[in-house]
């Protein structure tokens, strides 16, 4: 008889046009959330990226951003908390279920979102976490938004102060950006946006929906022969260019993003092969940034989806797709162990948004 989880798993993984991932059961989930529950509320070590302009801005974590303190890092405890909802919505019945409920309720309340308001706010600040935590900050947000629970609900009311900051940051800035932010790593505009017009489209936030639809145009609309062969550098977690061509395909008709996609990426092959882009190796999981290769083998898996998910289904390219994206899966989901604290800390978030085909088209 099939279990309640695996039941859950199927109904998730079928929403999408990829096929299920055999690696996320219950076991893998009540993983991922114990490497979240182990760090949203671990303050140390932590980098803080912090403009002082006195001597009252030194303080501990957990008092200049009591909400998002954890994880080594704020825009980690973010997603952490993220992946806290995500699996708690996926999985209502799992054991941990109800101590990720309990890990979010602790983070998210009125006096903590108020204090991150200022924090966030204060002069010197106008760029934190912009975009990469300020768009999982509002992933955070869209997931709230769509979970359709009491306490889910109040969280979602007690963030949107935070929400409302955030958006209007993106909102000041994209108008001022003159060019597209390129690089594998956190500045990287094509992932963020997408993140962001994901959650503009859930908040019904038409305003940010249009312009990012007309910023993402100008910035790559006309893009060709995106250089691949010089992905990756030695420290991403992203690909420009398949994070460029998975926020295409959020605004393209699968006709017009199969030729958009034909220019930009034409070395994709149409007869199965995966020769054309090999899963990143990591030669040392306790650097910090040799880690994040491990990272940007996830990424890649879930934005060679999300391509699949836009293209026309005839498409020859769907093949060597779907095969190299397995690829990236399986070398991505291997190194998600929580050895070490360097990536331990993050890649259960990427994980399971991999896994659980977040921000991939419905049939």
């Amino acid at each position: 008889m099939t279990s309640p989880l695996l039941l859950t798993i199927l109904v998730t993984t079928l929403t999408s046009n990829t096929p299920p991932s055999p690696e996320f059961g219950a076991d893998a989930a009540t993983r991922f959330a114990q490497l979240a529950l182990a760090c949203v509320h671990k303050e140390y070590p932590n980098k803080i990226a912090h403009v002082m302009t006195g001597d009252a801005d030194v303080r501990p974590p957990r008092e200049l951003t009591p909400a998002f303190y954890g994880c080594y890092d704020w825009h980690s405890a973010v997603h952490g908390h993220w992946l806290l909802v995500r699996l708690a919505r996926t999985f209502p019945e799992a054991p941990f279920a109800a101590r990720a409920r309990e890990a979010v309720a602790k983070s998210l309340t009125p006096a903590n979102i108020e204090a991150e308001v200022r924090y966030l706010s204060a002069p010197g600040r106008v760029s934190f976490e912009r975009p990469y935590g300020l768009a999982w900050l509002l992933q955070l947000a869209a997931e709230l938004r769509e979970w359709d629970d009491p306490q889910a609900r109040e969280w979602s009311a007690t963030l949107k102060p935070l929400e409302a900051r955030a958006a209007d940051r993106i909102r000041e800035w994209l108008p001022k950006l003159s060019r597209p932010i390129r690089e594998g790593e956190h500045d990287q505009t094509a992932f963020s946006f997408g993140l962001i017009l994901d959650w503009a489209r859930r908040a019904e936030d038409r305003a940010m929906e249009q312009l990012l639809t007309s910023r993402v145009e100008t910035f790559y609309g006309k893009d060709v022969r995106g250089p691949l062969a010089y992905e990756p550098s030695g420290q991403d977690f992203l690909s420009p260019c398949l994070a460029e061509a998975d926020l295409m395909r959020r605004l393209l008709s699968p006709a017009r993003f199969a030729t958009w996609l034909r220019g930009f990426l034409p070395e994709i092959p149409t007869d199965g092969s995966t020769a054309w882009l090999a899963p990143a190796v990591v030669t040392d999981p306790s650097d910090p940034k040799l880690a994040h290769l491990d990272g940007l083998n996830l990424s890649r898996a879930w934005m060679l989806d999300g391509i699949v998910s836009g293209l026309p289904p005839a498409d020859k390219r769907l093949r060597s797709l779907r095969a190299t994206a397995k690829l990236h899966r399986e070398a991505g989901l291997q190194a998600v162990t929580g050895a070490h604290y360097e990536g331990g800390h993050w890649l259960g978030s990427f994980a399971v948004y991999l896994v659980t085909n977040r921000g991939l088209r419905k049939p």
